[in-house]
C-alpha cells in the first residue's frame, strides 16, 4: 500500500533537523557493522546506488594488481592451475552460498544474470515434462526477465502467462511447469513472499526459479530451507563485485542430476579436455557453466567477497529495516507535504532494501540530489529510488539524504497538473 510522505513545511524546522541529526550520530555509534565502512574506497558523497552498482572494497584494486602483473604476466597459461582460475566458478560460488542460504555444491559463478536466467528458466521447464505447458512470469519483473523468458518459452512450446506475485499461488495449476519472480521488486523495493509462493507452486507440481537481483546481501534469502529448485541472481550491487561482475546459478543438489541446461558448453562437460564431438554433462554445479570464464571480473569478485567474513546476514538485514525506517521518518520530518509518495511497503515483511519515492518532478529532482552529493537514481518517468546497503551506509547518511531531499524539493517548482 502506498503512503504519502512528509508533513513538514518546505524546509526542515530546526528542532526537527537537530533531532534527527543527534538520533543517527547515536545510532551510528551504536551500530555493530559501522566499522565495515572502513573496508570502501568511500568519500564525502552520500552513495545510496548501491542496488544498482556497490561501492569499491578498498582491498581489491590490490588483489587484481597481482592478478595482473603476476598471474597473467608471469604465471600466464600456467594460472588455470596454479592460480586456481579454472576452480574458480565453483569455489566463489560455495563463498557466495552461505549469502543466499544454500549449502555447498549448488552455486555456480559465471556469464551475466541474463544468460542465467535463461538457463535457469529452460532448465526448469526440462525438469517439469512435457505434459505441462504454462510459464508463470512475474508481472513486476525486470524487463530482460521478461524477454528472456517469453524466447524460452517460443523455444520450449511453452505459452507465458503474465501473474502478479500476489497472485501466484492461486495462478498456478497442472498445467504450471515452473514460475519466474523477482524477489524484490527493481521499482518499489516490495518483498515477495519467497517461501509462500514456492510452497505454493510445488504444491501445483511446479519448480520456482528466483531471481534474487536486488536482495542477495541484503537480507536473508533461505534458497535451502524452502526448497528453491533454481535462482539466478547479479553479484554487483549488493556484493559489491563491480560493474559487470559475473552472475550465479544456484540448482538445488536434488535436481542436478537431471538438470538440462540448454547452454551446454565445453567448461560444463564431465571431460572438457578431452574435446569430444559428444556432450556429457559435468556432475554438480558445473553442470551449469558454459564456456571460458571472465577470469579478471570473477577474481575481482572473489576478492569483494572477503568483506563478508564473519558478517551475519541477519544483522544486515536487521540494519537495512533500521535504515530504510529512518529515512522514511526523516522525510516524513523534512519533506513538504505531498511532494513524494512511498511506493515501497510499511511493513518489514514486505520490504527490501531500498525505498522508492514517486516525484512528479523526479528526474530534475534526482540530477540535483547527485549534484549536491546524494546518489540515488531514478526509474523513469517519476521514481526517485534510495538503494541502502548496510555494509557502508550509515545514519547520518540517511539523515544528510533525507535533508538534501528537501533542499531541493523546496528549490524546484512542484509541477501543476494540467486542465
Amino acid at each position: 500500500m502506498s503512503e504519502t510522505a512528509g508533513t513538514a513545511p518546505a524546509a526542515p524546522a530546526a528542532q526537527d533537523s537537530v533531532a534527527l541529526v543527534e538520533v543517527a550520530l547515536r545510532r551510528d555509534a551504536e551500530d555493530e557493522l559501522g566499522k565495515l565502512r572502513e573496508k570502501f574506497t568511500l568519500d564525502e558523497v552520500v552513495y545510496l546506488d548501491g542496488n544498482s552498482l556497490g561501492a569499491l572494497p578498498a582491498h581489491v584494486p590490490a588483489r587484481m594488481a597481482d592478478v595482473l602483473t603476476r598471474e597473467w604476466g608471469e604465471l600466464r597459461i600456467r594460472s588455470w592451475d596454479e592460480s586456481g582460475w579454472w576452480t574458480a566458478p565453483e569455489r566463489i560460488g560455495d563463498r557466495l552460498a552461505p549469502l543466499v542460504g544454500a549449502a555447498p555444491g549448488q552455486v555456480v559463478v559465471g556469464d551475466s544474470t541474463s544468460v542465467n536466467v535463461f538457463k535457469a528458466v529452460v532448465g526448469a521447464v526440462r525438469l517439469a515434462g512435457d505434459d505441462r505447458d504454462e510459464l508463470l512470469v512475474d508481472a513486476t519483473t525486470f524487463p530482460t526477465d521478461g524477454y528472456i523468458a517469453e524466447s524460452a518459452a517460443r523455444m520450449t512450446g511453452r505459452r507465458v502467462v503474465v501473474v502478479d506475485p500476489a497472485d501466484m499461488a492461486d495462478a498456478a495449476g497442472p498445467r504450471t511447469s515452473a514460475a519466474l519472480v523477482n524477489h524484490v521488486d527493481f521499482r518499489t523495493g516490495r518483498l515477495q513472499d519467497l517461501p509462500g509462493i514456492t510452497a505454493a507452486l510445488h504444491a501445483a507440481g511446479a519448480l520456482a526459479v528466483w531471481d534474487l537481483c536486488h536482495s542477495a546481501g541484503a537480507l536473508p534469502v533461505g534458497l535451502d530451507a524452502h526448497g528453491v529448485d533454481l535462482a539466478v541472481g547479479c553479484t554487483y550491487k549488493y556484493l559489491n563485485g563491480g560493474p559487470g561482475s559475473p552472475a550465479y546459478l544456484y540448482v538445488a543438489e536434488r535436481h542436478q542430476a537431471a538438470f538440462d541446461s540448454p547452454l551446454p558448453g565445453w567448461n560444463s562437460h564431465a571431460d572438457p579436455f578431452g574435446m569430444t564431438p559428444g556432450y556429457r554433462p559435468a556432475d554438480g554445479a558445473r553442470r551449469g557453466r558454459v564456456g571460458t570464464p571472465d577470469i579478471l571480473s570473477m577474481l575481482a569478485l572473489e576478492a569483494a567477497l572477503d568483506v563478508w567474513e564473519g558478517v551475519s546476514v541477519d544483522a544486515v538485514r536487521a540494519k537495512s529495516l533500521a535504515l530504510t525506517d529512518f529515512f522514511l521518518e526523516c522525510v516524513r520530518a523534512y519533506v513538504p507535504a505531498g511532494r513524494v509518495e512511498s511506493l515501497t511497503p510499511a511493513p518489514h515483511a514486505e520490504r527490501g532494501s531500498q525505498v522508492a519515492l514517486r516525484c512528479a518532478e523526479a528526474p530534475a529532482v534526482m540530477a540535483e540530489c547527485i549534484r549536491r552529493g546524494v546518489v540515488g537514481d531514478l526509474r523513469r518517468p517519476d521514481v526517485l529510488r534510495f538503494g541502502f546497503t548496510p555494509l557502508y551506509v550509515g545514519f547520518a547518511d540517511v539523515e544528510r539524504a533525507a535533508r538534501v531531499l528537501a533542499e531541493v524539493l523546496a528549490d524546484i517548482p512542484a509541477e501543476v497538473p494540467a486542465g
